[in-house]
């Protein structure tokens, strides 16, 4: 038994050899008609046919929405004479057929959302049904209008959204000394980070936001309703937006289905710029949305406005800079510094790993332990509390393995840093999209200086590599100056996500930049 509502029934087949057919039915009774029983085609094993046959009796009628690449090779539906008695009533059903031949196997690939997205597979929405007994009909593929009025009367939603009087006491004194309608919505967001902790546990539904704050944990729906509260009591209009995760899959926009939804985030809008605020981690800036957040469309709830549909876009790029001042010394060792400075997601990521750490320096120590050709002598980090400002560390090192200069050459890899040694993109064709949650850039900036009478014997050649629609490009750039040199690579891609369609693209500049991140340089006595 899973939990009170779930177990799990498992059974062996013995003796099985290779060439056998397995064949095996079984039975599956719920009383949760308006959840009726989706078809995988698709699996993660190739199949040479499968076929699904739903005997749906009349007084229940349903919306079949086909999901994935693969195409039906049969779909037909014929009427059953009176195939279905229930006490007194009896009724006709609906035969229909679903059927798919030569299914591939689903191979997932990094950089996708849940596969159930993409998978082929058909999902059935209950529309409307007649009571066998009572003979009463009832439509069930509701308006958003419909579904807004449920959730404001909700005591679970709408009810704990009203409650901005209850919150009053403890904003006044926040907002107290802000000057601005975003500085206040920034005290508030804050206030509530700081004082509900998250338990990790999802939904759209609070019983009690006032409870949430009195015990400081609770749901995500704790938290951001009360976020939602607290705005609106601060005197700063705020909506929540409705979700789903990305490992919970994408939302159906033709019918409002609301079980689909299992997250809830804050909407504020402040002179004419709009935020999407989650107030269940720390690390998160105002208008920064988590990773789990960025997938595809949100619906926003007004207490006194019509429901939209929203973008569930980053606000911010993945940035991240590495600076290398290196000289190569008469002793044969590379000293200089290193200032790697992080923005936008990188620096949330940067948040994250150090705040593992009790302090700096243990964060420091175990970065040293970790680079196995770099030693760290001092260090500076800077900006970790700060979230609006880039996390910036500066550290002097000494990078080891060179001993002298007597001999004719030494080789560098300047890629000291997340080195690409293989390509995330494999299959000869994806059929879904490639998404990043956010566009992202990564810079690497080498200021060398050689000894007198040692030069760079394999100098870099300058190359760009553009993506197509604009989406991205690679360069590498080399400028010698004497008895120096500088040497940058950029990697930049402009869009969060690519479609299969680009596949090929990304995978072709990939393999480009594994093989330039194995090149060494090679620095010889003239």
């Amino acid at each position: 038994r899973e939990n009170k509502n779930y177990q799990t029934i498992k059974f062996a087949l013995p003796a099985l050899r290779d060439g056998c057919i397995v064949e095996y039915t079984y039975r599956f009774d719920t009383p949760w008609f308006d959840n009726f029983h989706e078809w995988h085609f698709q699996g993660d094993i190739p199949k040479v046919r499968s076929k699904y046959e739903p005997h749906i009796p009349a007084f229940w009628t349903y919306n079949a929405v086909l999901r994935g690449s693969q195409k039906l090779t049969k779909n037909t539906s014929e009427r059953e004479i009176q195939c279905f008695v229930f006490g007194a009533s009896k009724g006709d059903c609906l035969h229909s057929t679903y059927e798919m031949d030569n299914i591939p196997a689903f191979v997932t690939e990094d950089y996708m959302t849940t596969p159930k997205n993409f998978m082929s597979a058909i999902y059935f929405e209950l529309s409307e049904y007649t009571h066998p007994y009572t003979g009463d009909h009832k439509k069930v593929s509701v308006q958003w209008k419909d579904v807004e009025n449920q959730l404001k009367k909700e005591d679970y939603f709408g009810v704990q959204l009203r409650k901005k009087d209850l919150l009053k006491d403890r904003i006044s004194p926040i907002i107290a000394y802000a000057t601005d309608p975003l500085a206040k919505a920034k005290a508030v967001y804050n206030y509530i980070k700081q004082n509900i902790k998250w338990t990790n546990a999802g939904g759209i539904y609070s019983p009690d936001i006032r409870t949430a704050l009195d015990r400081h944990y609770g749901s995500v729906a704790d938290i951001n309703l009360s976020l939602v509260s607290a705005l609106n009591a601060a005197g700063i209009s705020a909506d929540a937006v409705l979700l789903s995760t990305r490992d919970n899959g994408i939302v159906n926009k033709l019918y409002p289905v609301i079980k689909e939804f299992n997250y809830v985030i804050a909407r504020v809008t402040i002179t004419d710029k709009t935020y999407l605020l989650d107030a269940t981690d720390a690390m998160l800036s105002f208008g920064m949305l988590p990773m789990r957040c960025l997938n595809d469309k949100g619906r926003a709830i007004s207490m006194d406005k019509p429901s939209e549909w929203v973008d569930l876009l980053a606000n911010q790029n993945q940035n991240t800079t590495y600076l290398f001042n290196l000289t190569l010394q008469d002793d044969g060792k590379l000293k200089g510094s290193l200032i790697n400075r992080t923005s936008g997601y990188a620096a949330y990521e940067k948040r994250k790993a150090i705040k593992k750490f009790n302090t700096l320096q243990e964060y420091v120590e175990n970065l040293d332990e970790k680079l196995l050709k770099i030693k760290i002598l001092k260090s500076t980090v800077t900006n970790v509390d700060s979230l609006d400002m880039p996390v910036v560390e500066n550290y002097e090192v000494e990078l080891e393995g060179y001993n002298n200069l007597n001999h004719a050459s030494l080789s560098f890899n300047p890629y000291l840093f997340n080195r690409v040694v293989t390509n995330p993109f494999k299959l000869a064709d994806r059929t879904y999209p490639v998404d990043w949650g956010m566009p992202s850039d990564t810079k690497i900036v080498l200021n060398m200086i050689l000894p007198d009478g040692y030069t760079l014997e394999n100098e870099p050649k300058p190359e760009s590599i553009s993506l197509p629609n604009d989406g991205g490009r690679f360069m590498v750039m080399y400028q010698p100056n004497g008895n120096s040199f500088s040497f940058s690579n950029i990697i930049s891609f402009k869009k969060p996500v690519y479609t299969s369609d680009e596949y090929q693209s990304l995978k072709e500049l990939y393999n480009k930049i594994i093989l330039e991140e194995k090149s060494e340089m090679i620095f010889k006595k003239k």
